[in-house]
């Protein structure tokens, strides 16, 4: 499944990763809309309280926002709402200076059709730009094929001047960029190369199984009704089987040529892709035979996973064993995308989650406000496109802002200042100002957790064995380096729970930031509770 570490290897195998969507992450000219400058003046929260070791940044490029930057107009240049391309470079020089890592989001499946590309593209079909997307002659007067967008309706906007329909996998002002076009896959490595230039560490490879499809095009078949399905409604998109209009075999090849282009940087540059992918075996294709593409796919499957012990489990070691030889893998629990975690899982289960997330075998991304236990927030207006075409499904209630202290504006913008979306609940108490002089707080104990992590070889590096003493209710796995192992108890039941494990010491205890004890013999964990012991 993973054997013992050597040691060595990229900094992103031992880095854990934060994702800030800076939209809501801090306003600093006060216009409600977070900003890049607002995310300097975190910095030194990250690094000296919160102790990470690189950032996600979703998208800050030039775009009308009609998807919230994920329709990009121009890859190469900062919109102003989040300030310059000036600023975007001096953060990336002051996140370097205090040893963090900096990846971007590489929306490589689609920009905006305000694109200077896009327009070119529509102005007429002898364009040079026309393959440059994907454009197509109707059928039986409607779209070329029945593939629907991600956020309902037909893939395919007709063009009247043109009389030809345009592809979307998402929305009709996200038309698909074509990679089987030469000159076009050469302007997005382009992009790769501006900004690897600038000295960013890796790229977020955004939709990276969606960018290249069926080239005949055929019908998805329908779903049967007992179809797997993910773990939120899609509306019209869960209607169908997904077998052409994504993941088709030439992604693999298009994977290469990013990877190879950022490989030729020289410095474990990380990519990350974007793959809802949940049969394993395709999954871990996109690692490559070779481990020439990806650096590594997004790994969703704890949020796809039924939450309790026995499904854990087995889903955790499926991923563990279907990880090629020599690659690696992360874990998360949230984004922009999802519920927020604490929403999302029982009440109570926050620590033991957070635990869980911070002790596997792989490179934990966290998302923002998470260390606070920011819950789903309540947006009466939704901002958010999906939300208004997917009937109880609003990304907006993930993306609220971040509550830096209590009081008007929590810290995220002036008082006074009307917020882009509204301050989440809760946001009184659940704030970094609040849990920082409570010791016993959420956010102290990811202060713990990713201390304890970041100073044993075994939680960064280490192998992962699940341990017979595990039950139905109590999850108990072995991490193991060369000279040290820590087995991590946790406690899903509503009880307290003894374990019995060989002599060590208590190092860590989601609810008892004192708790420090040798023990030889049972250790109790107390109800929806997770304790780590380490053994020399």
């Amino acid at each position: 499944m993973s054997g013992r570490s050597s040691g060595g290897g990229p900094w992103w195998r031992d880095a854990v990763i934060y994702q800030i969507y800076p939209l809501s992450f801090r306003d600093s000219d006060g216009d409600g809309f977070g900003d890049l400058n607002g995310v300097i003046s975190k910095l030194d929260y990250l690094v000296e309280v919160l102790g990470i070791d690189a950032v996600w940044l979703s998208p800050f490029f030039k775009s009308p926002m009609e998807d919230w930057g994920y329709d990009i107009t121009d890859h190469t240049e900062v919109d102003p709402l989040f300030g310059t391309l000036e600023d975007a470079e001096r953060l990336i020089d002051e996140a370097h200076r205090r040893g963090i890592k900096v990846i971007i989001d590489y929306v490589i499946n689609h920009t905006s059709d305000q694109h200077p590309w896009f327009l070119d593209s529509r102005s007429s079909r002898s364009s040079a730009k026309r393959d440059w997307y994907v454009w197509r002659d109707g059928r039986d007067g409607g779209p070329p094929n029945n593939w629907v967008s991600v956020f309902g309706g037909p893939a395919w906007t007709y063009d009247e001047p043109t009389e030809q329909w345009y592809r979307h996998t998402f929305l009709a002002g996200q038309p698909d960029v074509n990679w089987r076009n030469a000159d076009l896959e050469e302007a997005m490595l382009d992009v790769v190369r501006f900004w690897m230039d600038r000295g960013v560490d890796g790229l977020r490879v955004d939709a990276a199984h969606q960018m290249m499809k069926d080239p005949l095009e055929r019908d998805n078949p329908p779903a049967p009704h007992d179809y797997y399905r993910p773990w939120r409604n899609m509306g019209e998109f869960d209607a169908f089987i997904h077998l052409y209009d994504m993941a088709d075999p030439a992604v693999h090849d298009a994977h290469r040529h990013l990877q190879s282009v950022v490989d030729s940087y020289g410095r474990d540059a990380l990519t990350v892709g974007e793959i809802h992918i949940f049969d394993l075996p395709e999954w871990a294709s996109y690692y490559g035979e070779r481990l020439d593409q990806l650096s590594m796919p997004f790994n969703f499957h704890l949020m796809a996973s039924e939450w309790d012990v026995p499904t854990l489990r087995a889903t955790i070691e499926s991923v563990l064993w279907n990880v090629p030889a020599g690659a690696w893998t992360n874990w998360t629990m949230g984004n922009h995308d999802e519920h927020r975690m604490a929403s999302r899982l029982p009440a109570g289960h926050e620590r033991l989650a957070a635990t869980l997330l911070l002790t596997l075998r792989g490179t934990p991304v966290l998302y923002y406000g998470d260390e606070v236990g920011m819950v789903q927030g309540h947006v009466a207006k939704s901002r958010d496109t999906w939300g208004i075409q997917v009937e109880g499904f609003s990304r907006d209630g993930s993306r609220t802002p971040m509550p830096w202290e209590p009081g008007p504006g929590a810290g995220f913008t002036a008082p006074g200042t009307e917020p882009w979306l509204p301050i989440g609940p809760d946001a009184e108490t659940r704030n970094v100002e609040t849990e920082l002089v409570d010791e016993g707080s959420l956010l102290n104990m990811y202060r713990r957790l990713l201390a304890l992590r970041r100073g044993s070889k075994a939680l960064r590096r280490g192998s992962f064995l699940s341990d017979p003493a595990s039950t139905d209710e109590v999850f108990v796995y072995r991490r193991e380096s060369d000279d040290e192992t820590k087995t991590v108890v946790l406690n899903f039941s509503d009880e307290p729970r003894t374990v019995s494990l060989s002599p060590g010491r208590i190092v860590f205890d989601t609810h008892d930031p004192g708790r420090d004890a040798s023990i030889v013999g049972p250790v109790e964990a107390a109800p929806l509770s997770g304790v780590i012991v380490s053994h020399r």
